[in-house]
């Protein structure tokens, strides 16, 4: 009934659909535009050049090759039948969660009943957060006091993928302990499906996420935007449903009968269905705009490498002319209404991020202790096995997340029109999870350059060596991550803002400069980018001053920008082009002991090549690092749910969860006073925003963060 539902209301809501082709027509004629201006950048870097600042710590390529994230069992409440049903979840290394009707299934490589991609959503943990969403779903619809909700949750434990647009889904575990195992899990998976567009298209994502920004800010939204998340094609999706979604709200709610909850059901139903179609129909046009820029790549890149320098002056000649309308009214509206507020948002930004930091030193710093203390018990090396993919650890890692979670932007956000912080936390969440890994696979590579020969004894005082060196390096460039993070989200909150003050007077004035713009040279200089550029360069001395000054003070922890730390270890970089260390494999047995301890082996990654014809089973992150205080009882498992008459169960398909998390005979607390790692005043990385640093931020853009902070800094770094 509900799906006729939603199927009668989309098909007769169909002619609202054709908003569809009017956005991306629009879209589409920015993305040409953009393209070019995005194509002309990266050739200029090609020609000028410029070495990119190197870090102190090692970066692995592939972090995740041969693993998967976790896996298990949980109750999924099925929209066809109102039933609940257990069902067998696999996270593997793309975070798309797939999803089966039982273990056995998965395991013969079997399709999965369906996937889940996260860009978007929220995890929620009680009913009365998932009530609260949906009660704002349909206008004039209001659930009375104390009315029961219509999803009836099996057990006092839920979880719920909340998406604006899309299909909801709804799971439940029978402990706390499962609950909150899981709730990381989900949360890591939203956080991976959010981080951003492809680093390898540097041409296309550039002009991808300038071409939405400006179709936002042509409908007059200017700030951040939470949904910049996921594929192209779901990003575009929901610029789509951002306008089309309140004229269906209006067309259909009048029309949608029965009880509150049978409304409420069905205008998820139709509002998946239309998003959908929509979905459809943007990867279509997407790619369709997409090949005819590409078809016409050669020819613009063979112009600009002829008429380059004549470009860039020509440029400069624009530029100058712009600057002259804007830089006054610029100065003053940053004079009044960005100066006074720089300081208590750098605050705001810098305590709890410092913290996430500090907490994924602390951690990384205390599994290294643990090793090395079993070590001496033991004398066995595979314990480096469990640490090695720590940063993908979602347990181990949320108490790093959490700590930046507390990043608050109350009575700033309604100013400068911030919709959330959360596009905030989760990019410092993301950059705290890049740390870690490259701490630990340069922890890797020199542990195992060193242990030729080693006694127990001797390898005790090598992994304290190596410890030593590592949170050295780890502190550089944590505070040349953070400082590089804090002017990115000043940038972020401040331009919007700048721009929707200054565009009503300055944008009429603007048609007559692109008269001055020769022909050949129209393609790649745009007088509203530019516009762009001169507000950016208005504030950026006072940004990168702000920043400057909280790295002298030494509650933040961060490193001074007079100091820069010479590379200690010249030859260290030449190990960066190793593969990840089989640690379990060399040192632990061979491969099919590995394969047969457990839950490490649970689980056979999609399409996976055969070795020695024998089928390799993939790792599991999750299960390789013994979590704290949680010993691996049988009943953990959410498969021994006790049976509730509302779940469905399946006879003869439980199976129960194979679990390897080892019990540490100690449970060692770290001891700052015991680490050799320099103090904050001791190092510090130079601040200053060179030219190559500027390119990589200009090209490999981390989502949700908008593009034109980073093409903006690089137009910076040309000024300078």
């Amino acid at each position: 009934m509900a799906h006729s539902a939603s199927t009668k209301y989309c098909l007769e809501g169909g002619e609202y659909l054709s908003q569809t082709g009017v956005v991306m027509g629009k879209f589409g004629h920015l993305y040409e535009q953009q393209y070019a201006v995005a194509l002309f950048n990266k050739v200029r870097f090609d020609i000028e050049g410029g070495g990119s600042p190197q870090p102190q710590l090692l970066h692995r390529k592939i972090p995740l090759e041969n693993k998967s994230i976790f896996s298990g069992s949980l109750f999924q409440y099925l929209d066809e039948n109102k039933k609940w049903r257990n069902r067998f979840f696999f996270v593997p290394d793309s975070y798309n969660i797939s999803y089966y009707d039982n273990k056995a299934a998965h395991d013969r490589h079997l399709h999965p009943k369906g996937t889940i991609n996260c860009a978007g959503c929220k995890v929620l943990t009680s009913i009365e957060q998932y009530m609260d969403l949906i009660s704002n779903c349909l206008p004039g619809v209001k659930a009375k006091l104390g009315s029961s909700p219509f999803l009836k949750c099996a057990t006092q434990f839920p979880l719920i993928l909340w998406h604006p647009y899309a299909r909801h889904y709804y799971f439940c575990v029978a402990t706390e302990k499962e609950q909150q195992k899981w709730h990381a899990v989900l949360l890591d998976c939203v956080r991976h499906a959010n981080d951003g567009l492809s680093e390898e298209k540097k041409i296309q994502t550039p002009a991808f996420t300038d071409a939405v920004r400006l179709y936002r800010q042509a409908q007059g939204h200017y700030g951040t935007w939470e949904m910049m998340c996921g594929e192209p094609s779901q990003i575009l999706s929901n610029l789509v449903m951002e306008g089309l979604l309140p004229v269906l709200r209006d067309l259909i709610s009048p029309r949608l009968k029965g009880k509150l909850h049978d409304r409420q059901r069905n205008w998820m139903l139709i509002s998946d269905a239309v998003y959908s179609l929509v979905q459809g129909q943007c990867q279509a046009q997407y790619e369709a705009v997409l090949q005819k820029c590409e078809v016409a790549r050669s020819s613009l890149e063979a112009s600009i490498r002829t008429d380059m320098d004549q470009i860039i002056t020509s440029k400069e000649h624009i530029t100058n002319k712009i600057r002259e309308v804007v830089l006054h009214k610029s100065e003053k509206l940053l004079k009044v209404s960005i100066q006074p507020y720089i300081s208590s948002i750098l605050d705001a930004l810098m305590e709890p991020t410092s913290r996430g930091f500090a907490e994924v030193r602390d951690v990384f710093f205390r599994e290294l202790v643990d090793m090395s203390k079993n070590t001496l018990n033991d004398g066995t090396k595979e314990h480096m096995e469990k640490i090695s993919m720590l940063a993908f650890h979602p347990v181990k890692m949320q108490s790093c997340y959490e700590k930046v979670e507390q990043l608050s932007l109350e009575g700033l956000q309604q100013r400068f029109d911030v919709s959330s912080p959360s596009v905030f936390v989760q990019r410092a969440q993301i950059l705290m999870r890049e740390q870690m890994d490259d701490a630990v696979y340069t922890f890797e590579q020199i542990l195992h350059q060193s242990l030729e020969s080693q006694t127990t004894e001797e390898l005790c005082k090598t992994i304290q060596r190596c410890q030593d060196r590592v949170i050295k390096k780890f502190d550089y460039d944590s505070s040349t991550v953070r400082k590089r993070f804090f002017r990115e989200a000043l940038l972020q909150i401040f331009i919007p803002y700048m721009l929707k003050q200054l565009s009503p007077s300055c944008a009429p004035e603007l048609p007559r400069f692109q008269e001055l713009i020769f022909e050949d040279f129209s393609s790649f200089i745009l007088v509203e980018n530019i516009f762009e550029e001169v507000v950016l360069h208005s504030v950026m001395k006072d940004i990168m001053m702000a920043v400057k000054e909280a790295a002298v003070q030494r509650r933040h922890n961060l490193y001074r920008d007079s100091i820069v730390l010479s590379n200690s270890d010249p030859s260290l970089h030449l190990l960066g082009e190793n593969p990840s260390i089989d640690w379990a494999g060399e040192y632990g047995g061979t491969q099919e002991e590995v394969d047969d301890t457990g839950e490490d082996a649970e689980g056979d990654a999609e399409g996976q090549v055969e070795v020695s014809n024998k089928r390799r089973r993939v790792k599991q992150v999750v299960s390789m690092i013994q979590i704290e205080g949680s010993p691996a009882l049988p009943s953990e498992s959410c498969m021994e749910v006790p049976g509730v008459n509302d779940i469905l169960e399946e006879d003869g398909e439980e199976e129960e969860e194979d679990e390897e998390e080892e019990n540490s005979d100690v449970k060692a607390s770290p001891d700052k006073n015991e680490s050799t790692s320099p103090k904050a005043s001791e190092y510090a990385p130079d601040g200053s925003l060179d030219l190559s640093c500027l390119h990589y931020l200009l090209f490999c853009t981390p989502s949700p963060f908008d593009q034109f902070t980073f093409r903006y800094i690089f137009f910076y770094s040309c000024m300078i």
